[in-house]
């Protein structure tokens, strides 16, 4: 177990780092295009985030399974022979999907947004989704050789690789925005068509930290390979079989999220039409798929980093058929990511005021958008983590059908549901088409490894109750704030978040370490310190 949670921690901490840098940006790039050019920026996002998994195919993580398999066979020839071959294909794919999405970006363009809307043209929307195609010619090629490095329980490349990708595409998107607005006398479309080239500025960051992690283990893994079990002679067409196998499922678990978010993009603002807030509808449009999305991903980081490190882990028990030892891996995963999670989902909603305010404005409409999308955070996280492991017990087609019944309820009810509740009524698809592939994913684990824990409810149970007191703490801390500070400057909300923030977390610390359950979910190590504090 000890290598889930430490594989698990350094992914995890690279993608914390990575998403708080991803979240901090916004604030000046905010306050440099404003509210009404911050939208255009993810109009390029969901046709790239689109268009990445489909030339990635899903070959990071189905590379990590292919790898981890013949790895704990002894058999590290396959895995270099595949390595070799796979990059080439990445970056044939990639160079694919840039012309494509390069070409079609009109088209696309047209789709995703009305010829009358008042905020972008067509051709604001074409032009952004042009620039940000440059990013697959590298992508593709970074993300193999992440999953070859995770194949071998190896984690640090992937976390540090993205962090640096994060931190250059970062430094290069301000600095542009900056310049096109002060110093060359540009317009914010302009601005934001430099913003989204950042995708392809940093990927080469990220390139140059994983060509430094392999040129440093590629002695011992050289070692490895000539003291390999005789090979299995794998061929080239068998592996590419395996590895589309793993991959498809896995292209549809790399969509997900921006296949919902598409299905907003082409229904929201009809739908809005016939509604009060019709002339409104990209505003809020923006509010829901960029603005509270990205503060809504935060806590889906530790479910990122569940799933990249379960599928190896999982792959290697269930290939020497040690189901007490996959069960044992799914109660820990199901406890610490609802441990985690939950609390993070709670607190951010209790504080959904003060963090719109922080990285926007004070909006009411839009801390509503955010505190009522916040609680779908936890489907988001759950969702990868039970498809990742119906990839590791090879349930692969299943990730497939349960995410189109989910996505299909999503797109049948989105219309409706937006022309009485308007953007909630949006949340309310998203969450009715989650709940209803996790609850598939779960049956089929449940079926497929006759699992079923009654520890794992016990303790949700008791999560549950934990969240319950750390709530009744933050109200009663908001309550006391509210006397002696407002909310009428940015720096007054960041106080009202530490303070609050401190108090909740410091109870719910309380309680998992009085009741035990950080120390056993956690390990021995938190227990020998928490130990000298009477726990």
């Amino acid at each position: 177990m000890s290598s889930l949670i430490k594989g698990t921690a350094i992914l995890t901490l690279g993608l914390f780092l990575s998403k708080i840098l991803g979240v901090l940006y916004v604030i000046p790039f905010y306050g440099m295009v404003g509210e009404e050019n911050i939208g255009l920026y993810q109009y390029a996002y969901i046709p790239y985030n689109l268009m990445l998994s489909l030339a990635i195919s899903g070959a990071p993580i189905a590379f990590s399974k292919f790898v981890a398999k013949y790895n704990s066979l002894g058999d590290y020839e396959t895995g270099r022979r595949l390595l070799k071959s796979g990059l080439t294909t990445m970056m044939v794919t990639g160079f694919a999907a840039f012309v494509f999405l390069y070409l079609f970006a009109g088209p696309l363009a047209e789709i995703t947004i009305d010829s009358n809307d008042k905020v972008h043209t067509v051709a604001d929307v074409k032009e952004v989704i042009q620039w940000v195609s440059f990013a697959l010619l590298v992508v593709p090629f970074m993300s193999l050789f992440r999953g070859f490095f995770q194949g071998y329980n190896f984690m640090m490349p992937t976390a540090v690789s993205q962090l640096i990708e994060q931190i250059v595409r970062i430094v290069f998107l301000l600095a542009g925005a900056y310049l096109v607005l002060n110093v060359f006398g540009g317009t914010p479309e302009t601005a934001v068509q430099i913003a989204v080239l950042s995708a392809f500025v940093g990927a080469l960051g990220g390139v140059l930290v994983l060509f430094y992690y392999w040129k440093k283990k590629k002695p011992e893994y050289n070692q490895l390979r000539a003291n390999s079990v005789e090979s299995y002679d794998v061929s080239l067409r068998d592996m590419y079989k395996e590895i589309a196998i793993y991959a498809v499922p896995v292209v549809f678990l790399g969509i997900a999220n921006p296949l919902f978010q598409f299905v907003d993009m082409l229904t929201f603002n009809n739908a809005m039409a016939v509604t009060e807030g019709a002339a409104n509808s990209s505003i809020y449009l923006s509010m829901l798929n960029f603005q509270t999305h990205k503060l809504v991903m935060i806590p889906v980081m530790l479910a990122t980093g569940f799933s990249m490190a379960l599928i190896p882990l999982i792959t290697k028990y269930f290939t020497i058929n040690d189901h007490k030892a996959v069960n044992r891996t799914l109660d820990q995963t199901f406890q610490i990511l609802l441990f985690l999670t939950l609390p993070a989902v709670v607190g951010m909603t209790l504080l959904s005021d003060e963090l719109y305010h922080i990285f926007y404005e004070i909006s009411d409409m839009g801390s509503e958008v955010l505190s009522h999308y916040l609680p779908v955070a936890i489907l988001f996280a759950l969702f990868p983590v039970t498809a990742s492991i119906l990839q590791g017990i090879n349930q692969q087609k299943w990730i497939i059908l349960n995410l189109l019944v989910g996505l299909l309820l999503k797109l049948a009810l989105n219309i409706p549901l937006i022309e009485r509740f308007e953007t909630d009524g949006a949340i309310a698809a998203t969450i009715i088409g989650y709940v209803v592939a996790i609850g598939m994913n779960l049956a089929v684990i449940k079926v497929t490894m006759n699992y079923r824990s009654n520890m794992v409810l016990r303790r949700l149970f008791l999560i549950v109750l934990m969240n319950i007191v750390m709530a009744i703490a933050v109200f009663a801390a908001l309550a006391g704030v509210d006397v002696f500070i407002d909310m009428d400057t940015k720096l007054h909300s960041i106080f009202r978040i530490l303070i609050v923030g401190a108090i909740g977390g410091a109870v719910y610390g309380y309680l998992g370490l009085k009741t035990g359950i950080a120390q056993k979910l956690l390990g021995e190590r938190l227990t020998k310190y928490t130990r000298k504090f009477g726990f």
